[in-house]
């Protein structure tokens, strides 16, 4: 040692290196060494004719034989990993367009641990004793597929003993599966943490003791099916359970008690069922202090909210919309600092919504309270959650007017307060054509009889704009033609007047036009007939909305919309005082759903280019001063469903077949001069010689009166034939033998009851044919 440490001689030094080189030569030899071949095991032959005999019962088989790697080595296939010993641990192909069956010879990959076959097309039922076959596989994916059938038992026979399986992860969600869920198809996967089964068609009773057999659960979905009944009591078994799904069900009565005895759970999902019951405090739910979403919505839930909600400080999403809570919402509810959504639209909650201090909600993006009764003004704390992006506030009692400090919401894009009784549109306006990234802006039933102000410049991303049904004055404003993105345009229930700007047409994607119910008047430009988006080669994509439009239509009928794309292209203009005849350009608009011109003072004939709208499924011309015909090319229109002529001045026969047949006599009223079968009125050609005609198919009532006055006149003609031959043979023939007397009277009956029987035959051909 002391050597060692003396100085070194001169021969010593020039083989000494410095520690930097030191390093670099280190690195050189582990890189040296690292470049050689690892040893490499190829697939055991077991496996590699396991996997070619999955592939062969495939439709289209995969790939691997054009492998560039071996043929022989299954462990380079494409989605194939193997162990050290060559032994397949790993298939996943997911999203590759497989057909076919589901091969059990996958189940002699006797060391896989994880299956993937999701997203796929696979069919039809999973073979007997399914996962006893996979006594090592830890993770399942089958979802997005097609199999179909009832699940089977685990075990092929009866008293065959379960072995221990080693799952853990098991999604056969969005598949075909359907009958009861039975607890027998898991058999001994005591590890299993995850069960995935949603989108099945699922009947029955979730299983009560599946929380019993399966205790190590973390996460059970079970919604979109058809289960019924109540949920099961035993759920508090599953002591380290984090999420239970079971929405879009037949559920029954109240939450089990012991589910508030999972203090794990972070996600308790259950929208769209029966459930009924109370969430106040008398059924412990804040004791579920770890939630991070509760989604109740859609179901029966009464009484108030726990005063004590803040202490669930975890939430992200509270969900409590469609049911029949009520009372004032809970001071503590802001103490939800963590809030992300919170909907309570469409219950009976009350109360100032200014006396809610929102501030400490900084992460809220997702606000929907609509459909309550909470009064007073828009509380000035909302302004300070500057994460917005929705706000709903629709038919409530709010009133007051929109403060410029709604522009601290830099990101709202969302903004619903119709019917309510906010004031002061003008002010409204100037101050939310500043927010930039407002895309959808509903204002209905507000501001009762202002003027709509005519100096706005703004809203460059508007996309949807309604300020319907607030009696207002003025014209249709020009500042609208520099709103390039709007697609929703609703202007009606107000007192515009003037005419229909010819530059609306030109607005490049506006698909959705309602101005009815003002005072417009002039003629429909033909400038209007050019909407772009209603054209046939329109490719304008609608995305998402943040959160549904309610559209009510004439009918009172209410449809819900989350994305545009779902709203039928329409122009609704219908009671105004527009006149003039109906521009026949208005056929090039093939993308239109909706045509409503009733109730106007249009006149001249209805435009044959009417039947270019090959989309149509909603045309009503009623209630103007329309003369001509009907024109039969409107028979060619097969997807419409609603068609209205109804007190106009036309003449002629109504066209029948295709949709047509199918039309009341209501949709042709108030036409003196219109004929033919619907309205059970005869038509008479230029000689004034009354017309045949088929009877249509929707007038089957009218058809069997006509058949039976027929009957009714042809069995009076034949008794009265009967009679009178009677009379004559009785006088004539009193000699005679009486079979004689039968015979002519058969052949009299015969003779009378042909006309009838022909009659009738050809009435019932032609209406059974109509009915097809």
């Amino acid at each position: 040692m002391l050597v060692m440490l003396q100085q070194p001689s001169r021969h010593h030094k020039k083989l000494q290196l410095n520690p930097a080189k030191t390093t670099l030569l280190v690195l050189l030899c582990f890189l040296f060494f690292s470049s050689f071949p690892k040893p490499h095991h190829a697939c055991q032959d077991l496996d590699r004719m396991s996997l070619l005999s999955f592939s062969h019962n495939l439709s289209t088989p995969l790939n691997w034989y054009s492998s560039s790697s071996s043929f022989l080595d299954c462990c380079h296939w494409e989605g194939v990993n193997c162990d050290g010993t060559g032994w397949v641990t790993t298939l996943s192909l997911p999203y590759k367009g497989l057909r076919g069956p589901f091969s059990l010879s996958l189940a002699n990959l006797t060391h896989l641990s994880f299956l993937n076959l999701s997203h796929n097309f696979l069919s039809g039922p999973l073979p007997p004793s399914f996962l006893s076959s996979f006594d090592q596989l830890q993770t399942l994916d089958l979802s997005f597929n097609r199999f179909s059938g009832e699940l089977p038992a685990s075990a092929v026979l009866p008293n065959l003993p379960l072995s221990p399986l080693s799952l853990q992860f098991l999604d056969l969600s969005s598949n075909l599966f359907h009958g009861d869920f039975q607890l027998s198809f898991l058999g001994k996967a005591s590890n299993l943490s995850m069960l995935n089964i949603s989108n099945n068609s699922f009947i029955g009773i979730i299983p009560s003791s599946i929380c019993q057999n399966y205790t190590s659960l973390k996460h059970l979905d079970v919604s979109l099916n058809g289960f019924s009944h109540e949920i099961p009591s035993g759920l508090g078994n599953c002591s380290q359970l984090e999420v239970f799904k079971a929405g879009w069900n037949q559920l029954t009565g109240p939450l089990p008690n012991d589910i508030y005895h999972i203090l794990s759970l972070q996600q308790l999902s259950v929208p769209c069922n029966n459930i009924s019951g109370t969430i106040d405090g008398t059924n412990q739910m804040v004791r579920l202090i770890n939630l991070s979403v509760l989604d109740l919505s859609f179901n029966q839930f009464t009484g108030q909210l726990p005063q004590d909600i803040g202490n669930l400080t975890k939430l992200e999403q509270l969900a409590l919309h469609m049911n029949h809570l009520s009372g004032p919402l809970p001071p503590s509810l802001t103490n939800c600092i963590n809030l992300r959504v919170l909907s309570f639209s469409m219950n009976e909650f009350q109360g100032e919504l200014s006396a809610i201090d929102f501030s400490k909600l900084i992460h809220l993006n997702t606000l929907d309270l609509a459909v309550n009764n909470f009064s007073g003004n828009l509380p000035m704390s909302l302004y300070s959650c500057t994460s917005l992006t929705a706000i709903r506030l629709s038919k409530n009692k709010l009133q007051g007017q929109i403060q410029p400090e709604i522009l601290a919401l830099r990101n709202l894009s969302y903004l619903a307060i119709s019917v309510n009784r906010f004031t002061n549109i003008t002010g409204a306006l100037h101050i939310l054509m500043q927010s930039r990234n407002l895309t959808t802006l509903l204002l209905t039933e507000n501001f009762n009889g202002e003027a709509i102000p005519v100096d706005i410049d703004g809203f460059e991303k508007i996309r949807v704009l309604g300020i319907g049904g607030c009696q207002l004055t003025g014209q249709v404003p020009n500042w609208l033609i520099n709103l390039r993105m709007l697609e929703v345009l609703d202007l009606s229930i107000n007192q515009l007047t003037g005419s229909i700007p010819g530059w609306l047409g030109t607005l490049p994607r506006l698909f959705y036009v309602d101005l009815s119910n003002n005072f417009l008047t002039g003629e429909l430009p033909k400038e209007f007939t050019a909407l772009p988006t209603l054209a046939p080669s329109d490719q304008s994509a609608q995305a998402y909305l943040e959160l549904p439009i309610l559209v009510i239509t004439q009918s009172s009928r209410a449809q819900v919309y989350n994305q545009l794309s779902r709203l039928p292209p329409a122009i609704y203009l219908r009671n105004n005082s527009l006149n003039g005849s109906i521009p026949p350009e208005i056929g090039l608009l093939q993308n239109l759903h909706i045509l409503d011109l009733s109730s106007n003072k249009f006149s001249g004939e209805i435009p044959d280019g009417l039947s270019n709208l090959t989309n149509l499924e909603t045309l009503d011309l009623s209630g103007n001063n329309l003369t001509g015909t009907i024109p039969v090319s409107l028979t060619e229109l097969h997807f419409l469903s609603w068609f209205s002529v109804a007190y106009n001045n036309l003449e002629g026969p109504i066209p029948l077949g295709g949709q047509f047949d199918t039309f009341s006599p209501s949709s042709f009223v108030g036409n003196p001069g219109l004929c033919g079968p619907p309205v059970n009125r005869f038509c008479h050609d230029q000689d004034g010689e009354t017309t045949t005609y088929t009877p249509a198919t929707s007038n089957g009532t009218n058809l069997k009166h006509l058949l039976l006055v027929i009957g009714i006149c042809i069995g009076c003609v034949s008794l009265f034939c009967v009679l009178t031959l009677l009379i004559i043979l009785r006088i004539k023939l009193r000699g005679e033998e009486s079979n004689k007397i039968h015979l002519e009277l058969s052949s009299c009956s015969s003779d009378g009851g042909v006309a009838p029987h022909k009659v009738g035959n050809s009435s019932l051909v032609a209406f059974s044919k109509n009915c097809k």
